[in-house]
């Protein structure tokens, strides 16, 4: 995929993560099948590079990734490990072309988890680097909840990476706590300091995690780390399909991707995950392109992008006017042209009287049929006097 900035000419690359840290989230588990099917589809989607597990787990898991090496897909092969030795060597028994190297990188993290010194971290970070690069290996050292970490010793961390022949650095937002202004805040410093590539992984424990990979591309940051549908540990990561259709549409960037194809994929891992996509879940949610207010319907009608920022065919999606309580009398005579009947203004004021008491009665939008059977009521009722035109 090649994803660029018009106007500096800098290109952007996506990591998805679905099959490793949007697997983890509590209570999903994908079969092998299900994760070799999604890295398909991924890389057909075009996506850089996949973060596909993390070997040192054995079993199935080595399976599954092997199997997906085999699959000799477009994207880059990654697998995510600690920096241990012996994990970077089951990463290789795989075949995988790049690795994650993950260390805390935040003084709460090395005191209260590691129970070490940052010197500590910046050794075994090191001897994992070097020894994965010796073995050819692509290399990106992920901060361990980098947004808590001291900004100065961040920047040693990447200065010692880039010594020991790292490639990149992924900055973890791991507890969701950044904000787009200070995080784009950090990655410009960063950036500024190192000269070096810097990932955003980014978490959606308030909501930001979409906000804060992009303000990190903003502040100079190469890469954004996704998951489909925003899969992920608790409040899950920064959606692949939110960050593609932002980075097109809002930032005005070069996107070089199938995108009428994020239906199709975020229906699969929803299943495969037993993960609801709800109706209003942003760019791929079936009420993206659902109206029901009356002067919003009317203004689709009339014009979609009164009320649209993109056709919904580009998402794989959709138009529907919803008839129900807040319609107006506008999307009635729309949708029973669709039956091939045409309404004058008095059975239009009947129909709409009818369909929000059934409505409210109803607690929900109405069906066609149940538009259909109250036409048909009125007519045999002598309330509708069907025009003899």
């Amino acid at each position: 995929m090649t994803i660029r900035n018009k106007k500096d000419n800098k290109n952007i690359y996506i990591v998805d993560t679905t099959l490793r840290d949007g697997e983890q989230t509590a209570g999903v588990v994908f079969a092998n099948h299900e994760k070799v099917t999604i890295a398909q589809m991924l890389s057909d989607l075009g996506i850089d590079q996949l973060e596909v597990g993390i070997p040192a787990m054995g079993g199935d898991e080595k399976e599954a990734i092997k199997s997906i090496v085999k699959r000799n897909l477009n994207s880059s092969i990654m697998a995510w490990n600690r920096a241990v030795i012996k994990d970077i060597q089951e990463s290789i028994d795989c075949g995988v072309d790049s690795v994650a190297i993950s260390i805390s990188v935040s003084d709460i993290h090395i005191e209260h988890k590691l129970k070490t010194t940052r010197d500590w971290v910046l050794e075994n970070m090191v001897k994992s680097v070097e020894f994965a690069k010796k073995n050819g290996l692509y290399v990106s050292v992920n901060g361990e909840d980098a947004s808590r970490a001291d900004i100065d010793f961040l920047t040693k961390f990447i200065e010692v990476a880039k010594q020991a022949g790292a490639d990149r650095f992924r900055y973890c937002d791991t507890v969701g706590i950044m904000n787009p202004f200070k995080i784009k805040e950090n990655i410009n410093i960063l950036t500024a300091r190192t000269k070096f590539d810097i990932e955003m992984h980014t978490h959606n424990d308030f909501g930001m995690a979409t906000a804060n990979a992009l303000a990190g591309v903003m502040g100079g940051a190469s890469h954004i780390g996704v998951t489909v549908n925003g899969l992920g540990e608790r409040a899950g990561n920064a959606a692949l399909e939110e960050v593609l259709m932002a980075l097109k549409y809002v930032h005005d960037y070069d996107v070089n991707v199938d995108t009428r194809m994020f239906k199709e994929v975020s229906e699969y891992v929803s299943k495969a995950s037993g993960r609801e996509l709800p109706a209003w879940k942003a760019i791929v949610g079936s009420n993206m392109f659902a109206h029901e207010s009356g002067i919003h319907a009317d203004g689709a009608i009339k014009n979609p992008l009164n009320y649209e920022a993109f056709e919904p065919s580009v998402v794989g999606l959709e138009r529907q006017i919803i008839i129900g309580k807040h319609s107006g009398r506008a999307s009635i005579v729309n949708k029973f042209k669709e039956y091939g009947i045409e309404l004058d203004s008095a059975v239009a004021e009947y129909m709409l009287v009818k369909v929000r008491e059934l409505s409210v009665m109803l607690k929900r939008s109405l069906f066609d049929k149940e538009l259909v059977q109250i036409y048909k009521d009125g007519v045999e009722n002598g309330n509708i006097k069907i025009s003899n035109k």
